[in-house]
């Protein structure tokens, strides 16, 4: 029997050769790996005396050869080509070894493009597609945490179909992985939107205790780390923890000023900025201080010990900030179960794509990056907002561009104080607002993610709110400008809507 080990990761190769030696393979190699386990006194034959051919073009071809290919995609039951293996003088192989160039790593850390380019791989793909193809009669070995339960099959002689294809579908699922990372790296390059074909590939990080709700079993995939975090102390991050940080740390993201988000099943139930985290999260609390337990709270900028004491006194699943001074992380940790993550670059990663699952397939749109263009505001109501009123009116249109529709924000002094969200109907979430603003709406200002008709307006009248920022668009919009210039109220429109479903 024969095997051609040609890796890159060469971690634990030299005992899985040995014990091949052992069982009587006979070892073929290349370059590197060749060196290895030369040095290492494991009898190998160089791929070279194998081809009659040397490796060419400063090693780009090495084992792209008949005499390999051939003995690899050998049919080992096939007349004919057992016929045209004696013929071309050509050796069966029955295991290929092989794992790939490090594309991906190379990517991650900002190589390059000559570099990139060098580091795709293409021997070693050929190899391993051809020897998943042939699985019935070749061993495809891409994975170094394998090569302990192949020696252990080989030597009980437990190396049947079921065994086969299992190293197939790895090979497979690595050669898919590798391509779909090297196409996406020349799709973004070129900048194409829509390319033909999408190829998302995700590597497994860790299975979770359950999805959703506890009867659902879920794991977590890890993509591109555009925003790499840490986790400082805590127990494991489950499944909604992961969806919620998510929509926690969008939402913080785009704020400027000191800010604290607290989200509940991927909604905000608090907003709040200031000049200290601990103001902004009093702000975010007092928004609606029974939601906010057992909630994620998202934080763009560093937790202190004053902070650290006001969240402590709360049960909260994720703390996720900018980062931790060491007496908050003192104060914090005392709780042995809530979840300190470290997410360093809190505001230096982009978001460019978002995908829904749809029936059939899936719905693929730009990222929502885009707030409001200033010089497009449009003040199109006689009463005007102060400079106060329109400092807290962006405030508030920041934070319901985070909120579910139909949804509204009432908001001061950066603070949410009125979160309405989730409705079919605006004057629902208008009335949910107003309800939950109480005594405190006297001054605020309100912002939605899609126009109003006159039956807002009407109830926001009545609750004193003087200030109103929407999209606009309506065919309405004639009546409810009417209605704010009869009641003195100032009417902004943005020319951008921001739904969230």
């Amino acid at each position: 029997m024969r095997a051609l080990i040609s890796v890159y990761d060469k971690e634990n190769i030299v005992e899985f050769a040995r014990e091949l030696v052992a069982l009587d393979w006979e070892i073929i190699s290349t370059g590197g790996t060749f060196k290895t386990l030369k040095e290492n006194n494991i009898p190998v034959k160089e791929v070279e005396e194998v081809t009659g051919q040397r490796e060419i073009l400063s090693g780009r071809v090495k084992t792209l050869h008949p005499k390999i290919h051939g003995g690899i995609l050998f049919r080992r039951d096939n007349k004919d080509d057992k016929k045209t293996i004696e013929e071309e003088q050509i050796k069966p192989i029955d295991m290929i070894v092989n794992n790939l160039y490090p594309f991906e790593n190379c990517l991650r850390e900002g190589k390059d493009h000559e570099t990139l380019i060098e580091n795709i791989d293409i021997g070693g793909p050929s190899m391993i597609r051809a020897a998943a193809k042939n699985y019935k009669d070749v061993l495809i070995v891409t994975e170094p945490s394998d090569y302990k339960s192949i020696i252990e099959a080989l030597k009980e002689n437990k190396i049947d179909m079921t065994f086969r294809e299992t190293l197939a579908r790895k090979a497979f699922s690595l050669t898919a992985h590798y391509d779909s990372v090297i196409c996406n790296y020349f799709q973004e390059k070129a900048e194409e939107k829509f390319p033909k074909y999408i190829n998302k590939s995700y590597t497994f990080s860790n299975k979770l205790r359950y999805g959703e709700n506890s009867h659902q079993e879920a794991a977590y995939y890890q993509g591109k780390i555009y925003a790499p975090y840490k986790k400082l102390h805590g127990k494991e991050i489950s499944y909604n923890n992961l969806y919620d940080m998510f929509a926690a740390v969008k939402a913080a993201r785009e704020f400027d000023d000191i800010t604290v988000v607290a989200v509940k099943h991927t909604n905000p139930c608090g907003i709040g900025s200031g000049k200290s985290v601990k103001e902004a999260f009093i702000k975010a609390r007092d928004c609606d201080d029974e939601s906010i337990f057992g909630g994620i709270i998202a934080i763009n900028h560093i937790v202190d010990k004053e902070a650290a004491e006001l969240l402590h006194e709360i049960f909260l699943e994720i703390v996720v900030a900018q980062g931790f001074t060491s007496e908050a992380l003192e104060i914090l940790e005392k709780k042995k179960n809530i979840r300190l993550i470290e997410l360093k670059d809190f505001n230096n990663f982009e978001l460019d794509t978002s995908f829904k699952e749809v029936l059939n397939g899936i719905i693929v749109q730009d990222y929502d990056d885009i707030l409001l263009d200033e010089d497009k505001l449009q003040i199109v109501s006689k009463n005007k907002p102060t400079e106060k009123e329109m400092e807290d009116l962006k405030f508030a249109f920041k934070c319901v561009k985070y909120t579910a529709s139909n949804s509204i924000v009432i908001a001061k002094d950066g603070a949410s104080l009125g979160i309405g969200q989730g409705q079919t109907k605006r004057s629902w979430a208008v009335e949910e607002a107003i309800e939950r603003a109480g005594e405190k709406i006297k001054g605020a200002v309100c912002a939605s993610d899609g126009f109003f008709f006159r039956d807002t307006m009407e109830l926001l009248n009545k609750a004193g709110v003087r200030a109103i920022i929407q999209p606009g668009g309506s065919v309405k919009d004639k009546e409810v400008i009417e209605y704010a210039d009869e009641h003195e109220m100032a009417i902004i429109f943005t020319g951008i809507r921001h739904f969230r479903h």
